[in-house]
């Protein structure tokens, strides 16, 4: 579909979005409303433990209460709350890991088993966000990328709009984000 058709058939979200970004404060609490459940899915994608993904989506939501204002409209709305969605679960994530770190592990503990299941973040995908932490270290370029396309599920064209950057370089830095996370995520198993 052309760009001005697509720009023709916008969803009451969208309209509800564009409404509260301009400081209306009844769109802003229908919008809230509105979107609740497909945030917590999309922080399901990122955070499966039912309730990390809760927490996510709490923080997602008023995150965008407060950051509305700076939705511009240049892009769709969903496209711009994947971005807020991303940045939220993957500080969950790090906020998560962090406090588990601080709890002190019991000394007459004699299970030995795999913190993966068994600590604060259970449920997570570490190996995917310790990945996600490791390049965006080693090479934070690649990040966007790879969260846009492959656990947002953006389509090519709308992932590379919202990273700002041409098509083709953004295939290219897919490609090499997924060639450099491919062996962490096999180390893991």
């Amino acid at each position: 579909m052309d760009r001005s058709r697509e720009e023709h058939l916008v969803t009451p979200t969208e309209e509800l979005a564009r409404l509260a970004a301009a400081g209306d404060r009844a769109a802003l609490e229908e919008l809230l409303t509105a979107i609740r459940p497909e945030v917590v899915r999309r922080c399901g994608r990122f955070l499966p433990c039912r309730e990390d993904a809760e927490e996510a989506a709490q923080d997602v939501l008023l995150q965008l209460a407060r950051k509305i204002h700076t939705f511009e409209g240049r892009s769709r709305f969903s496209t711009w709350l994947y971005s807020v969605v991303a940045n939220c679960c993957r500080q969950k994530y790090r906020e998560l890991k962090r406090r588990a770190a601080e709890q002190p592990v019991p000394i007459d503990d004699e299970r030995h088993v795999d913190p993966r299941t068994t600590s604060v973040i259970a449920g997570s995908r570490i190996d995917l966000l310790e990945a996600l932490e490791r390049l965006e270290r080693e090479h934070p370029q690649l990040v966007e990328p790879l969260v846009y396309r492959d656990i947002c599920h953006l389509e090519y064209a709308e992932a590379a709009e919202r990273v700002g950057i041409p098509l083709g370089t953004f295939k290219s830095r897919l490609h090499e984000a997924r060639r450099q996370v491919r062996p962490w995520l096999a180390d893991t198993t």
